[in-house]
């Protein structure tokens, strides 16, 4: 690396971390970004719509795929992690394991190698909602768009009839992972979020009642590329919904599970309601809350939702999730906080609002701090991007990055 260059590490390939990777590199710095999953987009990818114009997210990923591909500056890994870092602001040494994807850069993605497959798995992408085979493309537009094959389901004596299926030479199940080494001068950190496990909130009874999922559930089944194709179906029957409950603050603002507001959540089940009554306008959608939060500009979406028929919105903390005796039904349990009533709702299916719980990194990392919460708090050569600090938005989490990446590029600068 030459005493001119400016090199950043992006921890994590979401959409904080390719925005903040993207704006970096169009400055003149060196870029590589690290993924563990084997493709780009994290959590945007799996949306059907975002806001604030509740559009199809692949609109923004697909530009900020072409800039990468375009410019030299960006290198990226995908199915890697960051094994250590040593060092000090401005000068880091990184190693990174790249993790076999036995799929070279000759994949065409035919889909030949699947149709051969005699092996299935739950979807991952898809929130285990349908079947993938070991060998698969994670989404249609995947970036990039290059098979994986998941060995922890391939059977040690399979014959891989995927081998001999590819025309082109693009399987190789011999792969190793290999360790490189970089230096670098800063470190963003856009590790993004995960859903918090609903199967920790017991009254709730998430994976032991028929027809509860969570709301990252219900952007699947909505997504022309998901499961049923973008039908809203519930998974037990594939019965078209018809009355639905959703459950906010599922494990937020909860000192037993998640303290804190996770920001997007009565956001997503306002955007969710649209997504039934787009479907169904006749549908019955009951909305469980404690607060409804919709700051800023969002307040007149709240505006729009609330004034359609059929749309309840009910203040109080549900109970208890029961599975109805004599049919697939979900009955759900609330005490409705403005009138004093106990509420019993037997609804087709129900949605967990859950809450964003941040990714974190297992390693140590010299000078990283966490708030009380998980979330990252910047210091000097390392800086958080998205979700990885706070809760927050697709439009937000790009300002952010956009923040983080000129505290990178200054930190070379300052050397």
């Amino acid at each position: 690396m030459s005493a001119e260059t400016n090199r950043i590490l992006v921890i994590g390939g979401g959409f904080s971390g390719l925005t903040a990777g993207i704006e970096a590199a169009e400055t003149g710095a060196e870029v590589i970004i690290v993924e563990k999953n084997p493709y780009l987009g994290g959590r945007v990818a799996q949306l059907n719509k975002y806001f604030p114009k509740i559009c199809p997210p692949l609109c923004g990923l697909e530009i900020n795929f072409r800039r990468i591909k375009v410019n030299p500056s960006v290198t990226f890994y995908t199915m890697a992690e960051v094994e250590s870092i040593s060092g000090n602001p401005g000068d880091y040494t990184v190693k990174i394991k790249l993790n076999p994807r036995y799929v070279n850069e000759n994949c065409t993605a035919c889909n030949a190698c699947a149709e051969v497959c005699p092996v299935e798995k739950d979807s991952d992408f898809n929130f285990g909602l349908n079947k993938t085979k070991a060998i698969y493309l994670p989404f249609e537009q995947s970036f990039p768009l290059r098979y994986v094959v998941d060995r922890t389901a391939c059977p040690k004596d399979c014959p891989a009839p995927c081998v001999e299926a590819c025309k082109y030479n693009a399987i190789d199940l011999n792969m190793q992972p290999e360790t490189i080494e970089v230096k670098v001068d800063s470190i963003v950190v856009a590790t993004g979020w995960k859903p918090y496990d609903a199967t920790k909130i017991d009254n709730l009874n998430f994976g032991k009642v028929k027809n509860v999922i969570t709301n990252m559930m219900l952007e699947r089944l909505a997504s022309k590329n998901g499961p049923t194709g973008g039908q809203i179906l519930r998974p037990s029957d594939g019965k078209p919904v018809e009355k639905i409950a959703f459950v906010q603050c599922a494990g937020s603002r909860d000192e037993n599970h998640l303290p804190f507001c996770s920001y997007i959540c009565c956001l997503a089940s306002l955007k969710h309601t649209l997504y039934i009554k787009e479907q169904n306008p006749d549908a019955e959608v009951n909305i469980f809350y404690i607060d409804i939060r919709t700051p800023g500009r969002y307040e007149k979406f709240f505006n729009q939702v609330k004034e359609q028929s059929g749309v309840n919105l009910i203040k109080g903390k549900v109970a208890a999730v029961e599975q109805d005796k004599d049919s697939d039904d979900v009955i759900v349990t609330a005490e409705d906080m403005l009138n004093g009533e106990k509420i019993r709702k037997k609804v087709d299916m129900v949605v967990l609002a859950t809450g964003m719980q941040p990714e974190g990194i297992e390693i140590k990392v010299p000078g990283l701090k966490y708030a009380i919460d998980g979330f990252v708090v910047d210091a000097e050569g390392i800086y958080s991007a998205g979700c990885a600090k706070a809760p927050m938005d697709v439009a937000g989490c790009g300002k952010d990055a956009t923040s983080a990446a000129l505290k990178a590029i200054q930190t070379g600068v300052r050397r």
